[in-house]
């Protein structure tokens, strides 16, 4: 085994293969390690999340050396058939490539029956190992911007099946009626680990698709969404323009990763908090994200509003005739501190102006948004389409009536706070755990210039624009849990700083990784904004005789 930095509360478990992977996820998952928390198995690692107060890297060093890695036993759980055309694009391709016919490659890949390794890049997207070994195929050199939902795919030695459209860059050998993904369902993922699989071949049979166990017969559950405007939302937040993008966040939805979701959640967490406690809500409600600010909403009734994170000027506007009143006296327009508590009528409006620095702003409504969780959370996640759509123009946000005796709390600050200066901020970086797949002077590179933020940016991960890393290590990755803050070096040497809704898992290297102190730092950097890496100490791996295995004040 290596022990490999990820972040500040995270490190990745090198294995031989596949099996001892799966052998020490089933054992940490059975009896995990005090102070661990979810575990993101790949193609040969395992990467933990942990406490920092509660364990340490050398703890966890010792505690996975001492597993018994022989107990799995591949395939134990249901089976599932998925019946597939095969009509890939890249079949004539891929028969080409391994020196084959296209039915001598339907043929194998028909032939076996494969099991759910793990789970990743999307929810509900299972890497599929047990093929036969002839059907071993490299990842497209350019990747596709869109894959479409139920493609069958193979990539190394791994078959899968997309869950939803999106980009990839796997060989597609078919396609599969069959939802892989379904929350009207009890378990939304079709297959998770242990599953055992086999694909039907229905090439040119019409209704094929009947024998998949009934696991494709569910329909499929209608978009979790905030309510659109409906009379008998008496108390709620009627929304009149959206601005560039508003999202429901929260903090997320940890331990679903068994399913291939990542946690999501509020992009600057610190912010989320603050809006809530101003209100009195608990400190993780959640609250609307305002990107680049152009939101503006009526109340329902009456409403204590707050907004924290990127400063923005905040008016409120008394429409002439609100709420009974005179309807021949002038509508009246009224401002109200950032970063304070302030309360809505009935029938005021309140509109937010674009950010003075920054680029994320978090409303919170005392009471918090009365709409079903998915996962267990507001949160909407863009990359994988989980969550309530983003807020639009005529929606209703439900708020719930708020628990008496809650008080809001008076935070020190507000508008007079000092600006962030976007001409250049400091990220500390924890480097791993793919930093010596790179140059030292691609090391060096990382943390001697300044990188540019580019509008190609969003909620996944920042795009970076700077002189090009160079890798010592060309060979292919294997899939790879990954981490929010991590920083993903693809082919072009232009690094990629994952955000809240990265990939579950990715298989480009990752060089270094944003302490979690400053993720919500990242979270608030608009495009032409530049970045410097601060290494904040050199790349090692961990052992277990590592001085921090014996700090007194760690408790294992």
């Amino acid at each position: 085994m290596r022990f490999l930095p990820v972040r500040d509360d995270a490190l990745l478990i090198e294995l031989d293969d596949l099996g001892t992977t799966l052998a020490l996820f089933d054992s940490l998952s059975r009896d995990p390690i005090a102070g661990s928390g979810e575990l993101i198995p790949g193609a040969r690692t395992l990467l933990v999340s942990y406490r920092p107060s509660a364990v340490t890297p050398g703890q966890i060093v010792r505690a996975a050396r001492s597993r018994d890695l022989g107990g799995r036993v591949a395939g134990e759980g249901s089976l599932i058939e998925i019946p597939v055309t095969y009509d890939g694009e890249d079949l004539a391709e891929v028969a080409g490539l391994l020196g084959l016919t296209a039915a001598e490659v339907v043929q194998l890949h028909t032939g076996r029956e494969y099991a759910v390794g793990f789970t990743g890049f999307a929810p509900g997207f299972a890497y599929l190992s047990g093929g036969h070994p002839a059907l071993h195929v490299p990842r497209r050199s350019s990747p596709r911007t869109s894959i479409p939902a139920g493609s069958v795919a193979l990539a190394g030695t791994f078959s899968g099946v997309y869950p939803r459209a999106s980009p990839g860059g796997w060989q597609l050998i078919g396609t599969t009626a069959v939802r892989m993904w379904d929350l009207s369902r009890d378990r939304p993922a079709l297959l998770l680990p242990g599953d055992r699989v086999r694909f039907v071949d229905v090439s040119g049979s019409a209704g094929g698709t009947a024998g998949a166990a009934g696991a494709g017969s569910a329909v499929a559950a209608a978009p979790v969404t905030a309510s659109a405007v409906e009379a008998e939302v008496a108390h709620g937040l009627e929304v009149i323009n959206p601005g560039m993008l508003t999202l429901l966040q929260d903090l997320g939805r940890p331990g679903y990763a068994g399913m291939g979701v990542s946690s999501s959640g509020a992009l600057d967490v610190v912010s989320l908090r603050e809006a809530n406690r101003l209100v009195g809500n608990a400190s993780g409600s959640a609250c609307l994200e305002l990107t680049f600010g152009g939101l503006r909403l009526r109340a329902r009734g009456e409403q204590v509003l707050a907004v924290a994170g990127a400063p923005v000027p905040l008016s409120v506007i008394r429409p002439a005739g609100a709420d009974g009143a005179d309807v021949d006296a002038p509508a009246r327009t009224r401002t109200v501190a950032f970063a304070h508590p302030f309360a809505l009528a009935a029938g005021e409006e309140l509109v937010v102006g674009p950010p003075a620095t920054g680029i994320r702003s978090y409303l919170a409504v005392r009471g918090g948004f009365d709409l079903e969780p998915v996962l267990g959370s507001l949160s909407t996640d863009v990359l994988a389409g989980l969550g309530p759509d983003p807020v639009a123009a005529g929606t209703v946000l439900p708020v719930a009536t708020a628990p008496r005796g809650i008080t809001a709390v008076a935070l020190p600050g507000g508008d007079d706070r000092a600006p962030l200066d976007t001409t250049e901020v400091v990220l500390d970086v924890v480097l791993g755990p793919r930093t010596d797949w790179f140059t030292a002077d691609a090391v060096d590179s990382l943390a001697g210039q300044s990188w540019l933020v580019t509008p190609r940016s969003n909620r996944v991960g920042l795009r970076l624009e700077g002189d090009s890393l160079t890798r010592v290590v060309d060979a292919e990755l294997p899939s790879e849990g990954t981490v929010a803050g991590a920083i993903q070096i693809p082919p072009n040497g232009q690094p990629v700083l994952f955000l809240a809704d990265h990939p579950l898992t990715g298989g480009y290297p990752v060089i270094g990784a944003v302490a979690t102190y400053h993720l919500p730092l990242a979270g608030q950097l608009p495009p032409g904004a530049r970045i410097r890496f601060r290494p904040i100490g050199p790349f090692a791996e961990y052992s277990a005789d590592s001085s921090a295995v014996d700090n007194p004040e760690v408790q294992s």
